[in-house]
């Protein structure tokens, strides 16, 4: 990666009207990096993206996407894919129709049979878009994003509609368009795609960057929860838990290793049956769950 960002946002604000959905918003996306911009449902990341992606003015601070004013579609455009949440395709026409297209719009060098292959839309190359299942057209949407490989890609939502098998291919598909150097930028609902495959994670809340790292910085903001059952002659717990009925216990750690020992050892001094015991790190989702309440 080299220092100089391919996104570069900085104090951007959004208005429309008296509501002020982005304020001072400023981060950077790296090149080469896939960075995850996820929100609670009006977080203002759409309307940052659809800004950052040239497609919406800011009403102040600055964008710049290569260096340049994503507003520039002429000098930005051409170096970018977008897939979004659905494109639109006319119903009409066919698989390889559309994916030519693609090819006129984004004026990026490529070949439809490769952009098929890509897809695995082969087979469907003849079929009109209105025949289309639900997953292959979203396997469409993902065409526009990928035809020509370009620098940077926007993926919103990406496998929203796809089975397991589907899901596997596409994230193969944008792991070796990042192998080629392309830079990947992705909004999703699901969470543990975003904890699995993000460099780095901003979170957005109420038009606020309102956290931003990497996986485990942001698991670390929060402890590690170990839930245990004891009956009811046991002796008092080593560490501080809280109570949670019928003998249960809830303990929030910070050393999750060294805590889940003490306790181990302590329930094998004392002859006690640990039941119903969990134990895990912090997940993704747990971060933002907490993002309303702080």
């Amino acid at each position: 990666m080299t220092s100089a960002p391919v996104i570069d946002v900085d104090r951007l604000n959004i208005r429309y009207g008296d509501f002020h959905a982005v304020r001072d918003l400023s981060f950077q996306v790296r090149r080469g990096e896939l960075y995850a911009l996820l929100g609670t449902n009006g977080a203002g990341k759409t309307s940052t993206l659809e800004t950052v992606e040239g497609h919406r003015t800011a009403t102040s601070g600055t964008v710049r996407v290569f260096g340049e004013n994503p507003g520039d579609r002429r000098a930005v455009r051409p170096r970018m894919g977008i897939m979004l949440q659905e494109s639109g395709f006319a119903p009409d026409l066919t698989v390889r129709e559309s994916i030519r297209l693609i090819g006129k719009l984004t004026q990026r060098t490529d070949t439809v049979e490769r952009v098929l292959g890509v897809v695995d839309l082969t087979r469907k190359a003849n079929t009109k878009v209105s025949q289309l299942s639900g997953g292959e057209k979203r396997r469409l949407d993902f065409a526009t994003a990928v035809y020509g490989a370009p620098e940077l890609v926007f993926l919103d939502e990406p496998t929203t509609g796809l089975d397991i098998q589907s899901r596997d291919d596409l994230w193969g598909a944008v792991d070796r368009l990042r192998e080629g150097g392309s830079t990947v930028v992705l909004t999703t609902h699901y969470l543990e795609e975003a904890q699995q495959r993000a460099d780095r994670i901003g979170l957005m809340h109420q038009g606020t960057l309102h956290r931003e790292g990497t996986v485990a910085e942001l698991t670390r903001t929060l402890p590690a929860v170990i839930t245990i059952a004891v009956p009811p002659t046991a002796p008092a717990l080593p560490v501080r838990a809280t109570p949670d009925g019928d003998g249960r216990f809830r303990i929030e750690t910070f050393s999750l290793q060294k805590d889940l020992l003490g306790l181990l050892l302590w329930a094998q001094d004392h002859a006690v049956e640990l039941t119903e015991l969990a134990a895990g790190p912090t997940r993704l989702d747990d971060v933002f769950r907490s993002i309303g309440n702080d």
